[in-house]
């Protein structure tokens, strides 16, 4: 039987000996998102996760961890191989074709890196407000009339 991407998450988890909070932490995702991955509706994880997690454990390989196939773990140390046909470069994007820019593989920027190191900073600001003066209440009967009182001024 072929494991889920759910599954795969999980093993993932379970080989570093994280909690789906600290897993979400590690990869700079809200625990939110990673409880939907593994929860019982099994929402599949966007391509900013995928990345975020590729991103903080490279080892892990990209086929594996789409379609299940292969290891867990990249055992090649050269950048893109065999390991990762889903991005190997095809003839349109080849190193010696410098003079188009089109069809050229995206590379993520390091912003997502940083970001996930600020530390979020929330401060409240009480305003006091002026006080409120009854100006009218009315009440309703179960005969559909209703009566209005003002405050005399």
């Amino acid at each position: 039987m072929e494991d889920s991407i759910k599954d795969r998450f999980k093993q993932i988890m379970d080989r570093e000996q994280l909690t789906a909070g600290a897993f979400a932490e590690s990869i700079g995702v809200a625990q939110a998102t990673i409880s939907h991955i593994l929860g019982a509706r099994n929402k599949y994880p966007s391509t900013e996760v995928i990345l975020r997690l590729h991103q903080h454990y490279p080892d892990i390989n990209l086929e594996w961890l789409l379609t299940g196939k292969g290891s867990m773990s990249s055992s090649s140390s050269k950048g893109v191989s065999s390991c990762y046909p889903l991005f190997a470069e095809s003839a349109e994007n080849s190193p010696e074709d410098t003079g188009r820019s089109e069809n050229r593989k995206e590379i993520a920027s390091e912003t997502v890196k940083n970001a996930r190191n600020s530390p979020v900073k929330q401060e409240i600001i009480y305003k006091e407000l002026p006080p409120r003066k009854i100006t009218e209440i009315r009440i309703f009967f179960d005969d559909n009339t209703y009566e209005i009182f003002r405050p005399e001024k």
